[in-house]
């Protein structure tokens, strides 16, 4: 499956912003999906995960305020992001795949281009 990430931008802390991912090929509803982010200098990090029976998974740092969210009819995978701090800071990578543990990035093997995400203080 290719994927395709979108919806970055710069936002206020406080602020909300919606990535979308959107999928080609039709195995998507076979896949688990998720969401990583990298920030300047750092390891890309699991954000959220959602199966393809819809149960989901969330990091600690972002549980309560991002929400993971698919729609396999439309092919396109969501990450509703709310209250966002200057730490979120970073270019976020959807990813889809079929691995045993949803938060690991061996897991996946198809990834987006990235989409940025700059929260200000």
């Amino acid at each position: 499956v290719q994927l395709q990430a979108s919806g970055g931008g710069l936002v206020q802390a406080g602020g909300s912003l919606r990535l979308s991912c959107a999928a080609s090929g039709s195995t998507f509803s076979q896949n688990n999906m998720a969401w990583f982010r990298q920030a300047p200098g750092k390891e890309r990090e699991f954000v959220a995960a959602i199966s393809r029976n819809y149960a989901t998974k969330h990091s600690d740092s972002v549980r309560g305020r991002f929400t993971i969210s698919r729609v396999n009819a439309k092919n396109a995978l969501y990450l509703q992001m709310e209250s966002l701090r200057p730490e979120d800071t970073a270019v976020y990578y959807c990813a889809g795949g079929d691995g045993r543990y949803w938060t690991r990035i061996v897991d996946y093997d198809s990834w987006g281009q990235g989409t940025q995400v700059t929260v200000s203080s």
